[in-house]
Formats: C-alpha cells, sequence, structure tokens
C-alpha cells in the first residue's frame, strides 16, 4: 500500500511534487556540518533516538542507514535525491545527533606513494 503523503485523491501514487528547495528550506548547503560523497552516515539505534517527527525524506534517510553505513552519494541514488538535498538533510540528522558519520581520511593521513609501492614490492615478493 503507497505511503499516504504520496498519493492523490483517487489513492494513485502521485509521485514527488516536492521541490528540492522546498525540502532543505531553500538552504543549499549546512551551516555546520559539511559532506563529501564519500562521507558514510549510519544511524543510531532506534532505542538510542528519542527526536521530534521527521520529514519523509529524513525519516528514509535514517531507515536506509539503519543496518549499514551508507555513502552520502548512494543515499542520493536510493532516494532519488540531489545530492546537495542529501547534505543539508544529512547535516541536519547529523546536528540532532541522529547519525553518526565518517569522514574519508584528509590528505595528511593518506600513506604516500612511495610506502604504497613498496609494501606492493613486498607482497610481490611474497
Amino acid at each position: 500500500m503507497p505511503d499516504p503523503r504520496w498519493t492523490d485523491d483517487d489513492g494513485e501514487q502521485a509521485g514527488r511534487h516536492v521541490r528540492p528547495y522546498a525540502i532543505t528550506g531553500g538552504r543549499t548547503r549546512h551551516s555546520q556540518h559539511s559532506f563529501t560523497l564519500i562521507t558514510l552516515v549510519v544511524s543510531l539505534s532506534p532505542d538510542e533516538i528519542d527526536h521530534e517527527p521527521l520529514q519523509p525524506e529524513s525519516a528514509l534517510i535514517l531507515e536506509l542507514c539503519r543496518d549499514r553505513a551508507v555513502a552520502v552519494a548512494e543515499i542520493a541514488a536510493h532516494l532519488d535525491l540531489p545530492v546537495s538535498v542529501v547534505k543539508v538533510l544529512c547535516g541536519d540528522l547529523l546536528h540532532a545527533s541522529l547519525i553518526l558519520v565518517t569522514a574519508p581520511p584528509s590528505q595528511m593521513d593518506r600513506p604516500s606513494v612511495e610506502l604504497i609501492e613498496r609494501v606492493m614490492d613486498g607482497i610481490r615478493q611474497l
């Protein structure tokens, strides 16, 4: 049975009628948090969450990320939303402490090309 929020008067699936800017309140980025396409998002356990009702898209993000960490780009693809909208919604969820995120390593945290080449040479010698 279709979600009643997304049906027309006849009970038929109406599709999405809300523009992306309406979902985010006109925001194109979150004021406190930034995300990359490969930032991983995971929902907190339902029993740890005490929050006010969420808009449908935010609730879908929580559901999608409940069992495993999901990249921001993957969330956007699953929900058929622009990545910019997903980034804003994830920022709101993070601000409300409803999700945990793992950012990709910074350039300083990445191993050097020389180290990777030495490891590969060592593996080849095995």
